[in-house]
């Protein structure tokens, strides 16, 4: 299973930006799946998660600000982000919690992680 991550560069604060991740290889079904960030200096940390069914849970930080979503048939996930802030930049991962078959326990893949850089 590969996660491949794509979008984020730089951007002014105010601004807006685009992350998507696809997934593909061996996969039954896919869980949940979510954005996490690490800045530097700082531990990996959650951004915002969505389950199949598109419930979704935000960082308090990112709430009204970011937007994720999924596309279960493409096997993709999507985080919109606006009003972007300095403190937003990070490198962005995406992750997504996998079953390679029916039967089998789904487990934690990453993506490479992307750069967004929010400049004052």
């Amino acid at each position: 299973v590969q996660l491949q991550a794509s979008g984020g560069g730089s951007v002014q604060a105010g601004g807006s930006l685009g992350l998507s991740c696809a997934a593909s290889g061996g996969i039954f079904s896919i869980n949940e799946m979510g954005w996490y960030r690490q800045a530097p200096g700082k531990q990996r940390e959650l951004v915002a998660t969505i389950t199949r069914g598109a419930r979704t849970n935000y960082a308090d930080s990112v709430k009204g600000r970011f937007t994720i979503s999924r596309d279960n048939a493409k096997k993709m996930v999507f985080l919109q982000m606006s009003s972007l802030k300095p403190e937003d930049t990070a490198v962005y991962y995406c992750n997504a919690e996998v079953k390679s078959t029916a039967w089998a326990a789904p487990y934690d893949y990453w993506g490479q992680g992307t750069q967004v850089t929010v400049s004052s």
